[in-house]
């Protein structure tokens, strides 16, 4: 049985705990080019950053006939076809989700989160099965308590989605004294935990357009990997 109360620390992937863009990229620019469409410009191939990849084809007026089709092409250069270079080791191919880097800091501040007793629990609208490999290559999975993402079949796709999925896994009970808050980088990350009743302490280092997490009402906006921890305490103190 679960202890409350709890203070659980729900967190972003892509652009929180790493610097994924490479990959990201380099699958929706192969994804375009077999649809035989024009490739987004570089602006636009950045804002695939976070939301459902889904939501981003939409935006792109790929139609919705083609939608399905789409999705299957850019997961396949993303988790399974080992064309691009690895930015870990010079030379060897891996498929879109391993061009990805854990940002400096974030393992370390992660140990301290765990030290000081809180649930560390990802919170990725990317899917979960995409999710946990990842987490396994990059070791972070040791440095979580759970790993939570979207569905295969996109019945599970907005943030909000996810985090009320998580909160059921986990048994999270507002009436019982548990507390949490979002770490993320994107509208996607504020708006679904809104959505659920919770803030959002925003990553300047991720990749939201600049002004976009003000816009959507962030709680507070840390510069650097190293004053998460500080963040973390700073609220749960004050609620």
């Amino acid at each position: 049985m679960a202890q409350h109360p709890r203070n659980v620390v729900l967190l972003d992937l892509d652009g929180t705990l790493t610097k994924s863009d490479g990959g990201i990229i380099a699958s929706v620019v192969k994804t375009f080019e077999a649809l035989g469409r024009p490739v987004p410009d570089d602006a636009e191939l950045k804002r695939f950053i976070g939301p459902a990849i889904i939501e981003s084809l939409q935006r792109n007026h790929v139609p919705d006939d083609e939608l399905d089709h789409a999705v299957d092409i850019y997961r396949s250069y993303y988790a399974d076809k080992a064309v691009f270079d690895d930015p870990n080791e010079p030379g060897n191919k891996v498929p879109g989700r391993l061009v990805n880097v854990v940002f400096p800091g974030i393992r370390e501040q992660l140990q301290k989160l765990r030290e000081d007793g809180y649930y560390l629990a990802l919170a990725s609208c990317k899917p979960e099965y995409q999710c946990i490999p990842i987490c396994e290559h990059f070791h972070l999975t040791e440095l979580l308590d759970g790993i939570y993402g979207a569905s295969k079949d996109n019945t599970r796709l907005d943030k909000d989605q996810v985090i009320r999925y998580c909160f059921d896994k986990i048994g999270f009970d507002a009436a019982q004294g548990d507390k949490a808050v979002m770490i993320g980088d994107r509208y996607t990350d504020i708006d679904g935990a809104r959505a659920c009743g919770l803030d959002t302490i925003g990553c300047r280092w991720g990749y939201a357009p600049e002004g976009e997490m003000e816009e959507h009402g962030v709680y507070e906006i840390i510069e650097t990997t190293d004053q998460l921890e500080d963040a973390v305490n700073r609220y749960f103190a004050s609620h």
